[in-house]
């Protein structure tokens, strides 16, 4: 009788921790990991309910500091923990919040990675390039060891730049694990909405008269794909994450068939103070100072690595436009999610449901 080779024993999935599940970038991240056969378990936590829908990601409600999370880690087993709950629009919240969240929050995130027998090895943070603060003094490209130009002194750049010197130290403490921080630039397209992203929807956008500063943008496609790519890769380090070409404000303003309505260096806060008592847009002096110097950031570490961009700047920007216009003309036709608790948990642990093979 012939010998029957046996099977090679099949590797276990990957266990994946998601922070920030109710955020526009946590839920999707969650989404597509979900489509891959290799990922055997999802934990997406959050002090809010899922506002997508999710078919084997399992909800942990939590505090907005994470308290919790070594507890979920060593329960969990968790090997890889992707960070996506950083507060990076100052519109958001505020100073307070912002602190607990970025950095209360991130600082437990690395207490139950670096717990004694952590099962952990791979860490995903998704920062943004604020952490390069803006000035005049700027370079026309930041490359990912580029220090900031001037002291920072915004709470989103401080707060990032916090976090990912937590980020550091625990990657210099935890040569095992592979640790990544991706800077994400202006971020844009179909459903995202930031300062920018509103501002470009107004009737003339907002501009700072005698400046046309060169913005880079980043689709948020290219966003979720350079996490999984990431993740897919256990690529260590920081990544700058950006479209190619810098595009003049004008310019970006011109794509989407508006003319800019330059503010005057005095009374920029009163004369904006009607579109944030509205709700159309604010505009923090955040991105005042970036509506006036712009910022540039280098993208070739990435590349280098094997990730290819499937939109440059101009691209995405025309994609988010499309997508507006769409939207004015259909108007918004998929139905909102809720999350309930009680029909999720007997979808997914009733032994009623029959289960596809």
């Amino acid at each position: 009788m012939a010998a029957q080779a046996s099977n090679p024993p099949q590797q276990p999935g990957r266990r994946v921790l998601v922070t920030g599940l109710s955020s526009f970038w946590g839920g999707r991240v969650a989404q597509h990991l979900e489509a891959d056969p290799s990922i055997e378990v999802i934990v997406g936590l959050d002090t809010d309910e899922p506002k997508v829908e999710l078919n084997r990601t399992e909800y942990v409600r939590v505090d907005a500091n994470y308290s919790i999370l070594a507890k979920i880690v060593k329960a969990a087993r968790i090997d890889t923990i992707i960070h996506t709950f950083l507060l990076v629009d100052p519109t958001q919240a505020s100073r307070r919040t912002m602190h607990e969240i970025n950095v209360i929050g991130t600082m437990n995130l690395f207490a139950a990675a670096s717990a004694p027998n952590s099962t952990v090895r791979n860490v995903i943070v998704k920062s943004s390039t604020a952490v390069y603060g803006c000035a005049a003094e700027d370079p026309t490209w930041f490359t990912e060891e580029t220090p900031p130009s001037r002291p920072l002194r915004h709470p989103v750049e401080r707060s990032l730049d916090q976090v990912e010197g937590y980020v550091r130290d625990f990657a210099e403490d935890n040569p095992h694990v592979a640790v990544s921080i991706l800077r994400f630039s202006n971020v844009i397209g179909e459903e995202i909405e930031t300062p920018l992203t509103r501002a470009l929807q107004l009737p003339a956008v907002p501009s700072q008269f005698g400046f046309d500063p060169r913005l880079q943008f980043v689709h948020e496609h290219d966003v979720i794909r350079s996490i999984l790519f990431v993740l897919k890769n256990s690529l260590s380090g920081v990544f700058n994450v950006a479209g190619d070409e810098m595009l003049p404000w004008t310019e970006v303003a011109t794509i989407c068939g508006k003319n800019t309505f330059p503010l005057p260096p005095a009374f920029q806060a009163a004369l904006l103070w009607p579109l944030k008592r509205s709700g159309l847009v604010s505009l923090p002096e955040e991105y005042l100072n970036l509506l006036r110097y712009g910022r540039g950031v280098d993208t070739r570490r990435l590349k280098a690595a094997g990730f290819e961009y499937h939109y440059d700047s101009s691209a995405a920007v025309n994609a988010f436009i499309e997508a507006v216009r769409l939207r004015k003309t259909l108007g918004h036709h998929d139905p909102s999610y809720r999350y309930e608790r009680d029909v999720e948990q007997f979808f997914r642990h009733s032994p009623a449901v029959i289960r596809e093979p």
